[in-house]
């Protein structure tokens, strides 16, 4: 019986020949990743297990980016007690205010991950490592904490479903569009402790940011995680950044599915996804005539460099419609440098922008914009819930960085085709 993409890294790093579905295992990782929320938590457990060590020093990774720059005393108290056990076990891949990123824009930019390799950590969006070809999935505190202390993790083998992908995407068509139009087929728990595997011709026309925002909203449809199949495209994003050996596995041909799904790039329209779920999609013919007070274009999932390229194209020679507010959040120090060298902040300040240093701020609900009773936002960020970005009677509605750019001159949710 064949093995899929994320079935052969699992057997490898459990030192096994092969692994099927439901299997349990326990497997060496890469790399575990925690952040100012996650991470105190591990840190206690981690003392309370009484463990006195890191398995490796340059094998974890800890980024302060939620609640950064500190907006309270709890949250001051929080950076403190990572950056405190950072420095007695001198992590190597410490990312603190000045340094920092939002985490999974940072860990690729940094080189971190690698194809093929096992990352785990204490978000559950840790799944944006799978566009480059690794096995990578969120936990909880305890699970970071062992993970720390042994480089080892347990895992029950996900089935998996696969993606094949034709076609060339439209101009203002992006992977978040790609995503909410498969969430919104399949549903939030339509991928249920499945891993979903991306490969086909169109695979091409995807870029590495792109995929990173597919794989970052595997969660968002109840996924173990997203993998893509190592390309090209992959390659050269990981020249430069990556000099250690690593190790490039594609689904063997009799590798079984639950399902396959065929999508057509082409066919694919700028889709917004309405509250309170990611799976309330609608393509961008059918949203109607729905105002806005605010729009949000970051997050670990559009907060990239292509994703301020594109809003900045649409915003150029326009301004913010009044009585909306647009935030624009780079992802790391180093797009939001490439963002001002390349003149988008002219754009975006001259539009009448607020442009913040890298952090999650909103999307959580943390700061930089939270949202008043009966608010509401478009933002490129990854979750519509209830309550999610402030205000329980607010709103969040979910779509790429060309729709939000030009909701934000119409003052309501535009299609980006007008720009």
């Amino acid at each position: 019986m064949g093995m899929t993409m994320s079935q052969k890294i699992l057997a490898k790093k459990a030192g096994l020949a092969s692994v099927q579905a439901g299997q349990l295992i326990e497997a060496n990782i890469d790399l575990v990743l925690g952040n100012d929320i996650t991470t105190p938590v591990a840190i206690e457990e981690f003392e309370k297990y009484g463990f006195h060590q890191v398995y490796r020093k340059d094998g974890i990774a800890i980024v302060l980016d939620h609640f950064t720059p500190n907006k309270d005393i709890k949250a001051a108290q929080l950076a403190k007690r990572c950056r405190e056990f950072a420095n007695r076990y001198d992590i190597l891949h410490y990312y603190d205010v000045g340094a920092m990123g939002i985490e999974h824009a940072l860990l690729p930019e940094k080189g971190l991950v690698a194809p093929g390799e096992l990352v785990v950590g204490a978000d559950s969006h840790t799944c944006t490592y799978g566009a480059l070809g690794a096995f990578s999935t969120g936990f909880g505190s305890t699970d970071m904490a062992a993970a720390m202390a042994t480089g080892k993790c347990w895992f029950k083998v996900p089935s998996a479903i696969r993606f094949n992908l034709t076609g060339t995407p439209s101009k203002w068509v992006s992977g978040k569009d790609l995503i909410l139009h498969i969430i919104g087929m399949i549903g939030v728990d339509g991928a249920l402790y499945k891993s979903m595997e991306f490969g086909g011709e169109g695979l091409r026309h995807l870029s590495i940011d792109d995929r990173l925002t597919v794989a970052n909203m595997a969660i968002e449809a109840g996924a173990k995680n997203g993998i893509f199949e190592v390309d090209n495209v992959t390659l050269a994003y990981e020249k430069g950044r990556v000099e250690r050996p690593f190790e490039i596995f594609k689904p063997d041909e009799d590798a079984v599915y639950e399902k396959v799904i065929d999508i057509d790039l082409g066919a694919l329209r700028p889709t917004v996804s309405f509250p309170h779920l990611p799976e309330n999609t609608k393509t961008i013919d059918e949203v109607g005539d729905v105002k806005i007070d605010q729009v949000v274009i970051g997050s670990c999932t559009n907060g990239r460099i292509s994703d301020l390229k594109i809003a900045a194209d649409i915003l150029k020679g326009h301004k913010i419609a009044k009585n909306v507010r647009c935030i624009v959040i780079p992802g790391t120090q180093q797009i939001y440098l490439d963002a001002l060298h390349a003149g988008y902040f002219d754009i975006f300040i001259a539009a009448g922008c607020a442009v913040s240093t890298p952090t999650c701020g909103p999307c959580l609900g943390g700061h930089m914009g939270i949202l008043a009773e009966g608010e509401r936002c478009v933002a490129t960020t990854n979750r519509n819930f209830v309550g999610r970005m402030g205000h329980v009677k607010s709103e969040v509605y979910l779509a790429s960085p060309a729709v939000a750019a030009a909701s934000a001159i119409e003052g309501k949710i535009a299609n980006p085709e007008k720009y």
